[in-house]
């Protein structure tokens, strides 16, 4: 049987995959695979991106970049990827909008 993208999945489908890749993560965490743990990770990163509605973040916003004290200034949106720059750096990269938290600020 053929994998579905996550383009394809319903909200129910996308949580059920989220529960596996977390279940398969810890399996891996605690053998001590860390490759393998990291790999599952961004799969549930991604995951999750198609649960959120990428109009709900703006170009020109900045956001918290995950749990860290790191920022991310969109510059623009394509599908679920916010590309722009990380703690105000020179060098334009993507994230999955899954990973931006509280909107700090607007420019306008």
């Amino acid at each position: 049987m053929e994998e579905k993208r996550y383009s394809e999945m319903t909200e129910f489908e996308l949580q059920t995959e989220i529960s596996s890749l977390n279940d398969k993560a810890k399996k891996a965490e605690q053998l001590g695979q860390m490759n393998e743990f990291a790999v599952y990770e961004r799969k549930m990163l991604m995951a999750k991106a198609y649960l959120l509605d990428p109009n709900d973040f703006k170009p020109g916003a900045t956001y918290k970049l995950g749990n860290d004290e790191e920022t991310f200034h969109i510059s623009y949106l394509n599908g679920r990827f916010a590309w722009g720059y990380r703690n105000e750096e020179a060098k334009l990269e993507a994230v999955p909008i899954s990973l931006l938290g509280e909107q700090l600020s607007r420019e306008g």
